[in-house]
């Protein structure tokens, strides 16, 4: 089993404070740092020394995220890193993987300054939860060796988490940003479906995949979306016609949704209602009613939308999948033409009560983990619905969501949950003032 490790962080500022030839140095020490076993699960081995220093001079000197170290998920393309997806045939599948040049995401990236340095490891096809892959090893929380980083994104948020960089891409279909970044106390924010930095990126399922990153603090989580949302290809959010923006009452609620365990639901209503009241009467028994059909619904969309993008290549290959990854995509042929039918209009119902709550309100606060990190025996069948109970309905809506940590009293130092903010703009300026306003919550509620 690993060993516990968090390495003495940088943020953002102190990574742009050194020189290629320091920084470069820093970033391998910090990897070597690791113990074996979470390295070899958590990251591909780095490039040489001396092109992590070229990568890092070629960073521009007046970029915003200038020098910043970044590590991508494995499903996003690095020019001189071939893409496996945390599988052992894509490149052979897809022979323009084995030497692609830089993806959407990885450009944007460097031209925000950002010096992408190499790619972290998921669980297969990020077809997951957990931080699970029997090919190339699984991802433990940095913290608790004994408990699972969450998935599908958990290369990305161990590098965070334990410090060996300050930002990593990440990608979210059913909360592989959510969960991670809830089990190992980050920030993350997932963009929408069809954005053009998961256009290019492998697919799981396009309905819902979404591209995304993490940061370790609320400030670089700031600058990051600062730098990075401009790049994105996104609508500018929708200003008030009647009143001025910086004007315009911003309303959200917080939504007490079942199925979490007594600590989280205390400690998540305790923080969120000093962001949002909860929603009233009609609007909470609406919202409940729509948001219980969305895990049913999300696993029968899901998995047809998975079997469609692994159908070309699935019966050469088939013995190279996992048994997990396996089962999961051959779920997809077991759905009877009623219960398509079901997930449809179900998956149009919760798309509508979207539409009509961001009518009214401008964010809804949903937890984000119904529990903090488990152990890899505990991620039953049970706790997987427990999850997708909470993060399916924006996942549905094709929704973008900022992640807050929330460490948990009462627990072991370290054990965070999290929450998730919803909003139908990833521009909407609200979600830098709710970051503004988070760092001083967590003071009131960290542990003591």
């Amino acid at each position: 089993m690993s060993e516990a490790v968090r390495l003495p962080p940088l943020d953002f500022a102190a990574w742009q404070a050194l020189d290629p030839s320091s920084a470069a140095a820093e970033l391998i020490a910090r990897v070597d740092a690791l113990p074996d076993s979470m390295r070899r699960a958590v990251l591909r081995p780095l490039p040489p020394r001396d092109v992590l220093e070229r990568r890092f001079a070629a960073a521009d000197p007046k970029a915003p995220l200038r020098g910043v170290p970044c590590l991508l998920k494995d499903v996003f393309d690095l020019e001189g890193e071939s893409t496996e997806a945390g599988s052992t045939f894509l490149s052979r599948a897809q022979p323009g993987r084995a030497h692609p040049s830089d993806g959407a995401f990885c450009r944007a990236l460097r031209t925000a300054g950002a010096v992408p340095a190499g790619k972290t490891h998921l669980v297969e096809f990020a077809y997951g939860l957990t931080g699970e892959n029997a090919h190339t090893g699984d991802c433990v929380h940095p913290l608790f060796p004994d408990r699972t980083s969450g998935g599908s994104s958990s290369g990305s948020a161990v590098a965070v988490a334990a410090g060996v960089v300050p930002l990593a891409t990440a990608t979210d279909t059913g909360g592989s940003v959510r969960l991670p970044a809830s089990f190992c106390g980050l920030y993350g924010f997932r963009l929408s479906p069809y954005q053009p930095w998961i256009n290019d990126a492998v697919p799981l399922a396009p309905p819902c995949d979404t591209a995304g990153w993490f940061t370790a603090t609320a400030t670089d989580m700031h600058l990051a979306m600062d730098a990075l949302l401009p790049l994105a290809g996104l609508p500018s959010a929708p200003v008030p016609k009647e009143l001025p923006q910086e004007a315009a009452p911003r309303r959200g609620c917080y939504l007490i949704m079942p199925g979490l365990d007594a600590e989280v639901a205390k400690a998540c209503e305790a923080a969120a209602s000093q962001l949002a009241p909860p929603p009233r009467g009609k609007l909470r028994a609406a919202l409940l009613q729509s948001f219980s059909e969305a895990e049913g619904a999300y696993a029968v969309v899901t998995s047809l939308a998975a079997w469609d993008a692994h159908r070309p290549w699935f019966a050469r290959y088939r013995g190279e999948y996992s048994p997990a990854t396996r089962e999961r995509l051959e779920r997809a042929n077991q759905w009877s033409t009623e219960q398509i039918a079901a997930a449809r209009s179900a998956r149009d119902r919760i798309m509508r009560t979207w539409a009509e709550y961001f009518r009214d309100y401008d964010y809804l606060i949903l937890p984000a983990a119904p529990f903090p990190a488990l152990k890899p025996e505990e991620f039953s069948a049970e706790n997987r619905r427990r999850i997708l109970d909470l993060t399916a309905p924006a996942s549905l809506g094709g929704l973008p969501v900022l992640t807050l940590p929330l460490p948990l009293d009462g627990t072991p130092d370290g054990l965070t949950v999290g929450l998730q903010v919803v909003v139908a703009n990833a521009q909407d300026p609200i979600l830098r003032s709710l970051l503004r306003q988070w760092e001083a919550i967590l003071g009131s509620v960290r542990p003591s």
